[in-house]
């Protein structure tokens, strides 16, 4: 345990010193509230410096915007190597990683920039503190069970606290659907962690809360309709609305446009393998998918 400690110690000195802090503000992150640095998990060692480059970009872009600042960094991940499941291990850590995105964490991570950078700051544990106030139930990172796995609790929980708004229900053409969200319970096998018992029957309760649950959605077809380009904005957050059994939301992405006004998905792609834009609008897109039938809106708030 002595070993790790001091192990510890060092790896916040050489953080501060990749980052350009004080000996003070390195041992100022290891008892920082929030996720300490004994429980975060970088990709590499130049992650926080740059983490503090972006944000610096950011800054320096004049942009004051929630929705323009998404687009800003999210057009600066572009090319970014699509990976999946970089949150997993053995132990729940607050994963920092910008090399390597899948859909959730492309968004995650464009919220983080974007809130630290509205805050004024220009720091990685800001932006650490923001990744975990998102990612997490209640903004506070416990075992894997605390981690806001459906999308529904996402947003219910982060709306709660001010970080976020669905402004799905603000479009005329909205549609409602009633949905029991069960997907991990029902597949337990497809999940590591759900092999303790412990954590499986804490997911399990969660899910409980999502029995019956009713959500807006809009009706893919009407994508490109005036009702929707009324409201939704560039910037705003995509979240691909699925017919798989005990499933909400399946994809997640930001919306661009097109020369015409229409929607276009800017996402962490499975299919192009990396953070693109895609080359057709949302509604084409979509169209074409079986299991898709509608997408919900969620946007930064600026508080």
């Amino acid at each position: 345990m002595r070993l790790k400690k001091i192990f510890l110690f060092f790896l916040a000195v050489i953080c501060a010193g990749l980052c350009g802090f004080s000996m003070g503000d390195a041992l100022g992150c290891v008892s920082a509230q929030g996720a300490t640095i004994e429980r975060m998990r970088f990709h590499c060692e130049n992650d926080t410096a740059k983490i503090n480059s972006l944000l610096m970009e950011g800054l320096h872009s004049g942009l004051n915007d929630a929705n323009e600042l998404v687009c800003f960094y999210a057009h600066k991940l572009e090319g970014t190597p699509y990976v999946a499941h970089t949150l997993e291990g053995d132990t729940e850590m607050l994963t920092i990683n910008i090399d390597e995105l899948d859909c959730t964490t492309f968004v995650e991570t464009l919220y983080a920039l974007t809130r630290t950078t509205l805050n004024g700051r220009y720091s990685w544990r800001d932006y650490a503190h923001h990744l975990e106030d998102l990612r997490y139930r209640r903004g506070q990172m416990g075992d894997y069970s605390t981690r806001l796995h459906y999308i529904s609790d996402w947003i219910i929980d982060n709306s709660n606290r001010g970080n976020l708004i669905d402004v799905t229900s603000d479009i005329k053409c909205v549609r409602y659907k009633i949905k029991t969200i069960n997907y991990m319970s029902s597949h337990r096998d497809s999940y590591p962690s759900l092999a303790n018992d412990t954590i499986y029957e804490k997911i399990k309760n969660f899910e409980i809360g999502y029995r019956n649950h009713r959500f807006p959605y809009v009706k893919k077809e009407s994508l490109n309709s005036k009702d929707v380009k009324a409201v939704v904005r560039r910037g705003d957050f995509v979240g691909l609305v699925t017919r798989i059994d005990g499933l909400d939301i399946s994809h997640l992405g930001i919306v661009e446009l097109d020369a015409e006004g229409n929607l276009v998905l800017l996402d962490a792609s499975s299919r192009g393998k990396k953070v693109m834009l895609e080359p057709v609008d949302l509604k084409k897109q979509l169209s074409t998918s079986s299991k898709t039938e509608g997408v919900r809106f969620f946007r930064l708030t600026t508080n």
